[in-house]
């Protein structure tokens, strides 16, 4: 090979992820070999998750008679209909699709929550300590929701996490919070740019597409080669590297297959996002990486995403109200509940685009929003500390959803009493109406098993 040649591969190697750490990128393209053929019309997924927790007492509606106000203060099971009351002031941005709109309280995560952060144990009902590799216990739900769904790219992760140092925002491709499979770290686009460039490269870089491509099939044969004489452990790492070039090679073709899908969907992305953003606002991200995730979702490139909208380092002093200038580690540790208001409906007003988009999409004598579920929660259960024995959410499901919830405001019992819920009921109900029958997903609440209660199963009240 010559030195070029070489260097071409290892510069190929570096920016697609594949090289230092045994191809590190290699299992979120895995899962793509073999995967059945795409649902025509498939049910689709977008998680949000949010830093700081979610205090359950700002999910609570103004309009609530005097016995669901007590309940609620008393976490005491209860549903209300929606369409009878007023929003709290930072979801009005959804006031309009109330009968898609579920606000679901009384869900723990005591498996998975504490601390400044879940890392992957949110998305998988672990707890993943520190972010390393030996804390991935499973594959996460998204995941496991992708597989029911497949998709050119699968799943499709973006985080609108802090950098180091002096960066206030990470770029380009990063590790992720999701996981294809134990002990594996996703990746994920850390900006809208560079999200754009990669999902859509297709249509806007085509003679990228071609070179990449090119060095695709040269390095399927030469590490196709190597297989020779090898056995064991060896083999094995070896034969994952030509199966994940492979499979990258592959979502390549079938995304090429979308190309005219994709140019009438691309989105527009501002210059101010260029060479990862640096001058962009909290804003003009979020409304970015919303944009490119509707046109990924509207082109087919994947039915499943998940988005870290903030993690504690995310820069929310260019956020309007935020008249201190506070960050959200701060937040976290006051009582401003004013200014978590605002957080939060930065985060629902991006919601409140996905909703109409999806809605004005015509898909088989309905819309795409028919098929969609969105899911916005805390990593983190109730605060900035937890505690992580509630999870408040905000679920909204279209017409052909899984699910029977929406139009409602539902309060679970509470942690470790009778009928109790824990995250890992929430997600085996997913699964389950989705048509994986997987008895139990994640691990069991210690309390509750202590107390020798019923744990294991979906919430049978909520599928359709």
């Amino acid at each position: 090979m010559t030195e070029g040649m070489m260097n071409t591969r290892r510069s190929f190697l570096q920016s697609a992820g594949l090289g230092a750490g045994a191809l590190a990128l290699s299992p979120s393209f895995n899962h793509l070999l073999g995967a059945a053929k795409p649902d025509p019309q498939p049910h689709r997924f977008i998680f949000i998750r949010k830093s700081n927790g979610n205090v359950p007492s700002l999910f609570s509606l103004p309009t609530f008679s005097e016995e669901h106000k007590k309940k609620d203060k008393d976490k005491e099971a209860f549903e209300a209909d929606l369409d009878k009351h007023e929003l709290p002031t930072w979801l009005r941005a959804l006031d309009g699709h109330k009968e898609n709109m579920t606000i679901l309280n009384g869900i723990s995560m005591e498996m998975s929550g504490g601390g400044h952060y879940s890392f992957s144990g949110c998305m998988g009902a672990y707890r993943a300590g520190r972010n390393t590799i030996s804390g991935i216990k499973r594959t996460t739900v998204d995941f496991e929701l992708a597989k029911l769904f497949p998709s050119p790219f699968g799943h499709v992760e973006l985080s609108l996490a802090s950098g180091s140092g002096t960066v206030a925002f990470r770029t380009g491709i990063v590790s992720g919070f999701s996981a294809p499979a134990a002990h594996q770290r996703n990746y994920c686009y850390a900006d809208p740019q560079t999200a754009y460039d990669e999902l859509f490269k297709s249509v806007t870089n085509t003679s990228a597409v071609n070179s990449e491509n090119s060095m695709l099939d040269y390095l399927r044969e030469q590490e196709g080669k190597r297989l020779s004489g090898l056995d064991g452990h060896e083999r094995t790492k070896i034969s994952n590297h030509v199966d994940s070039i492979q499979s990258i090679r592959q979502r390549n073709e079938k995304v090429a297959s979308l190309t005219e899908t994709i140019s009438k969907n691309l989105p527009k992305i501002d210059p101010v996002h260029a060479n990862g953003g640096p001058n962009a606002s909290l804003i003009e991200k979020q409304d970015a990486f919303t944009d490119v995730m509707l046109a990924a979702l509207i082109s087919g490139l994947t039915n499943v995403v998940t988005y870290t909208i903030d993690d504690l380092g995310t820069p929310i002093t260019t956020l309007p109200g935020n008249k201190g200038r506070v960050d959200l580690h701060r937040l976290g540790h006051s009582k401003n509940f004013e200014l978590r208001d605002i957080v939060k409906a930065s985060h629902i007003a991006q919601v409140a685009k996905m909703v109409a988009k999806l809605k004005s999409v015509p898909e088989r004598g309905g819309t795409m929003f028919d098929n969609t579920t969105i899911i916005y929660f805390p990593e983190t259960g109730a605060g900035h500390h937890g505690p992580s024995t509630e999870a408040p959410m905000v679920i909204m499901t279209g017409k052909k959803s899984k699910l029977d919830i929406a139009g409602r405001f539902i309060r679970l019992p509470f942690h470790a009493t009778e009928g109790h819920k824990t995250l890992g009921n929430w997600y085996t109900t997913l699964l389950n109406a989705c048509g994986n029958p997987i008895e139990h997903y994640g691990d069991l609440d210690l309390a509750m098993s202590r107390k020798k209660m019923p744990q294991t199963g979906p919430i049978e009240r909520f599928l359709a």
